[in-house]
């Protein structure tokens, strides 16, 4: 069956960026793979069974729902859950052997009870709020929180974690990164044996300090490709998109000059046109403010997507292009044809979003295939 639209994933881009990122870290420094949110869009399955070729130390996900799939996979990889815990997953923790990241004192309860009905202790990373406002126990109740810990013997707190609201404000990130260090100074808990200690991912690293007791980071979409801001140690890396977005070219039709296209008629023709309905729509992963703005790749050259984007089509100009073009012909929205590319931040900032988002918008209905081209 042909596809209409469809995500093409480099594995081998994949891997090589892995090396790229390892070799740039200081060698005292893990690596936890992040790969959440079905690893960005980019399938969790294919990605993490590449992952685990190139010997990363961590898996990191959101919930109980995308570890089950890892470990499905087999035994022996050591997975963090960085999101809180239902009541109804703490089960899960040891069918899955899998590693929680407390932060209140009713998690702790709830672990304490798990670890004694089951005698078996509980490997756990504790995180703590040093200023994002969300997840994790507030840094002003955190030494309390670790004093309950060390008295629970059934819990192994292996790991110590925060989480950066603003990388790119280098003064705030600072005041969080003080706020932690101080936490750990004061208990003392990043002492144990093999003990992680993470705050950082791809865009905080401008920040790293390379003699500091941080000694794992945690990396998500730039392992996929996508560059952090300028100012991380890691903003200049070469890394290549691992994920390219396809659609193919449904129907080409002439309508005349002052023809209004699309819902609201927000675009009017102002020459007779050639308009390309191209069969993919931000039921897909085209986003809707793309129309008037953003453009497709045709035979290797840009042409504007004109209209607002439907659910299941998008119409693109080419009254400019060859007279030659065909229906069933590839049009590239994410990637590479030719000498042109249209990055995935282009996208972004056309649907006035960020990378994440548009990776993990790209829907169920947009195949995956995966390659190891060696371009």
């Amino acid at each position: 069956m042909v596809e209409r639209s469809w995500a093409e994933i480099n594995l081998a881009a994949l891997e090589r960026n892995l090396r790229l990122i390892k070799d740039s870290l200081p060698p005292r420094v893990r690596y936890i793979s992040v790969v959440k949110a079905d690893a960005y869009g980019h399938g969790i399955l294919p990605t993490v069974a590449r992952l685990m070729q190139s010997n990363i130390d961590l898996f990191a996900v959101a919930n109980v729902k995308e570890a089950s799939e890892i470990r499905e996979m087999g035994s022996g990889w050591p997975i963090l859950i960085l999101g809180p815990l239902l009541d109804e997953e703490n089960e899960a923790l040891l069918e899955l052997d899998l590693i929680p990241t407390l932060s209140s004192q009713i998690e702790l309860d709830r672990l304490c009870a798990l670890s004694r009905k089951h005698q078996k202790k509980i490997p756990a990373h504790l995180k703590i709020d040093s200023g994002m406002g969300r997840y994790g126990i507030w840094r002003e109740d955190a030494i309390e929180l670790i004093n309950e810990i060390k008295k629970c013997p059934e819990i192994k707190l292996c790991g110590a974690l925060t989480h950066f609201a603003q990388p790119s404000d280098l003064e705030f990130t600072a005041e969080q990164r003080a706020h932690f260090l101080s936490i750990l100074d004061q208990t003392q808990i990043h002492k144990e044996n093999d003990f992680w200690v993470h705050a950082d991912n791809s865009s905080s690293l401008r920040s790293f300090d390379r003699q500091t007791i941080f000694n794992a980071v945690r990396i998500g979409l730039l392992q996929f490709g996508v560059s952090p801001p300028q100012g991380s140690i890691l903003a200049d890396l070469p890394v290549e998109p691992v994920l390219s977005f396809h659609a193919r070219l449904a129907m080409i039709k002439k309508l005349p000059k002052g023809t209004s296209l699309s819902y609201g008629r927000q675009f009017t023709l102002k020459r007779d046109s050639r308009i390309g309905i191209v069969s993919a729509g931000y039921g897909d992963a085209i986003p809707l403010p793309c129309g008037n703005h953003a453009f497709g790749l045709v035979d290797g050259n840009p042409y504007p997507l004109v209209g607002r984007v439907t659910m299941d089509q998008t119409l693109i100009d080419l009254t400019d292009a060859p007279p030659d073009i065909e229906l069933g012909q590839k049009v590239t929205l994410i990637g590479r044809q030719g000498n042109e590319e249209i990055l995935l931040s282009e996208l972004a900032t056309h649907a006035k979003t960020i990378p994440w988002e548009l990776l993990c918008s790209i829907t169920k209905r947009v195949t995956r295939v995966y390659t190891t081209k060696r371009e």
